[in-house]
């Protein structure tokens, strides 16, 4: 038989720690099954609960990445725009998931109604069913250093919001061959000396 294990006394000291990642989001909605449907679809997730009140959704290996309360008949939005949280964006790996999963939404109806190459990223942007913006996106560096230092740059600093695209062109260029790292960079910046 085994020996029962011994506590280990252990302090809980102050500190600071950043968390170790963003967890999930979870809305309130009046239009649950539009809501759940529709997050399925954009992000390839499928339900890991749902019931009348809660559903929660997941794409990867995390137990939920997006939740949809519907405990209550909520108050809808003002019209407008108005203080408070902006948008959500999930990143793709590359340029050509990001363009696939443009089309892929293009052809079920959903239509982004920005598309813009920021400079750290290229998004796209979408309404969900109610109203909230979604990004898609993919970042233009290959890594978080060079991203960093660009952000600092006066490039970005003359225009941190970016430049618009159409998505058509992008497509056709990506098709043609033309390199991802060309296609990620944004057309005021300088092209890299490589």
């Amino acid at each position: 038989m085994n020996a029962p294990m011994k506590a280990v006394a252990r302090a809980v000291v102050s500190t600071q720690v950043a968390p170790a990642k963003l967890a999930h989001l979870v809305f309130r909605t009046n239009q649950q099954k539009a809501m759940l449907d529709w997050y399925c679809r954009v992000l390839v997730a499928t339900p890991s609960h749902q019931s009348d009140r809660i559903a929660f959704i997941s794409y990867d290996d995390e137990h939920h990445r997006v939740a949809f309360v519907a405990a209550e008949k909520y108050r809808e939005k003002a019209p407008g725009h108005t203080v408070g949280f902006y948008h959500v964006a999930f990143a793709y790996r590359t340029l050509g998931e990001l363009l696939g999963t443009y089309v892929r939404l293009k052809d079920a109806g959903i239509t982004p109604w920005r598309a813009i190459n920021h400079g750290p990223t290229v998004s796209f942007y979408y309404k969900d069913p109610d109203q909230n913006d979604v990004e898609l996106q993919v970042d233009s560096f290959p890594d978080a250093a060079l991203t960093n230092a660009w952000m600092l740059s006066e490039e970005f600093t003359s225009n941190p919001i970016g430049i618009e695209f159409d998505p058509a062109d992008m497509i056709r260029r990506f098709e043609s061959g033309e390199s991802e790292a060309e296609l990620l960079r944004r057309p005021d910046r300088a092209p890299s000396r490589n």
